[in-house]
């Protein structure tokens, strides 16, 4: 669909200059940009690309002399990727899934679908389960019996429900996505090597080898309103609680969210986070790629920690945190600084040691 300058500044809240009147079909980076294409020049190091490209209007930084960079049009942009934020959703095509209920469709006559849902190819929807108006169910979508899903909901390609998971509206989960099946939680006769390392800090007695046990998952999974979890990104049910998600959490590719975990509202998880079983984390909470975080601790409000980050104890409320273990990020850049002079340490002590040897004859 095609938008003319004015209509996109319009849109997204920012000042269009020149020829407004210019349609745009798509975005592109500058020196890829054709003349239907609005040119993302955000940073005056972008602008250098405008003279390889075809862009007739390019979206660009507050102050930019848009003309001496040979454009018919410009939209400036005070904060650039949120300009980018409506942008994108304005050019946003979707997934192309359809309207309607596709005739491959398996839905449980006793399945309450609101006004408006439509239905992907080969979408299995069980008995008792709601699914919110307007709501889209992509191809391959499993949607487990009497589980509840919000208005305004989109279920792309494979992703799975299970069976009375409770999701809130603007619900959004992309492909391969696993929501509300079996945490990992297993029980041994005896105490487990497991559980004597963890009592004595180490020492673990000789025992016999024994079974896992399964503890099944009673508690099921409660999501707010506005979630978004990306590819592959798996939340186990609860033991006996549900597992619970707030409203506005955004959770990347990859993440795993272990059984009876809290999560408070607007938190964002970049890929490959794994948080362990029973742990309770804040609101507005960032975790960087590759975050680990062990089970049974708290991580309070407005934490953030970078990539890497292992959390294997209780971090407060409002502390930036890197490291194994996890450290204020102060602390964690003085111990990489020294860390890095360790090698010249090192040979400083090397050479001391020479030094003294001579001196007291010993060599």
């Amino acid at each position: 669909m095609a938008h003319s300058v004015a209509e996109i500044a319009a849109a997204i809240g920012a000042e269009a200059v020149g020829d407004t009147s210019i349609s745009i079909t798509g975005a592109a980076e500058p020196a890829q940009a054709g003349p239907a294409d609005l040119a993302l020049a955000l940073k005056p190091e972008f602008a250098a690309g405008l003279s390889a490209g075809a862009a007739q209007a390019a979206m660009l930084w507050p102050g930019a002399e848009w003309e001496s960079l040979g454009l018919k049009a410009a939209i400036f942009a005070p904060r650039g990727r949120l300009a980018m934020a409506g942008l994108t959703r304005m050019l946003d095509p979707g997934q192309g899934y359809g309207a309607g209920v596709h005739a491959s469709a398996v839905i449980d006559p006793s399945a309450r679908l609101g006004a408006d849902v439509s239905v992907a190819p080969q979408a299995v929807i069980g008995a008792g389960a709601t699914i919110g108006a307007r709501s889209v169910i992509g191809p391959g979508v499993y949607v487990g019996a009497g589980a509840e899903i919000g208005e305004d909901a989109t279920l792309h390609a494979h992703v799975r429900i299970g069976a009375r998971a409770r999701i809130g509206a603007r619900f959004i989960a992309q492909p391969g996505a696993t929501i509300g099946f079996d945490g990992t939680s297993f029980v041994t006769e005896e105490a487990s090597n497991v559980e004597q390392a963890r009592s004595t800090l180490g020492e673990v007695a000789e025992s016999r080898a024994q079974e896992w046990i399964r503890i099944h998952s009673l508690g099921g999974v409660v999501i707010g309103d506005d979630v978004e979890l990306g590819d592959n990104t798996c939340v186990d049910a609860g033991t006996i609680r549900p597992t619970q998600v707030g409203n506005g959490t955004k959770i990347d590719n990859l993440c795993m969210v272990g059984h009876n975990v809290v999560i408070g509202d607007h938190c964002f998880f970049a890929s490959m986070v794994g948080i362990a079983g029973s742990t309770r984390i804040g609101n507005h909470v960032v975790l960087g790629g590759q975050v680990g975080v062990s089970d049974n601790i708290t991580i309070g409000d407005n934490v953030v920690a970078g990539g890497g980050t292992g959390i294997i104890s209780k971090v407060p409320a409002g502390r930036v945190v890197m490291g194994y273990p996890a450290v204020k990020m102060e602390t964690h850049l003085e111990m990489y600084k020294a860390l890095r002079r360790l090698p010249r340490l090192m040979e400083q002590v090397a050479a001391l040691q020479k030094a003294v040897s001579k001196a007291d004859g010993s060599e």
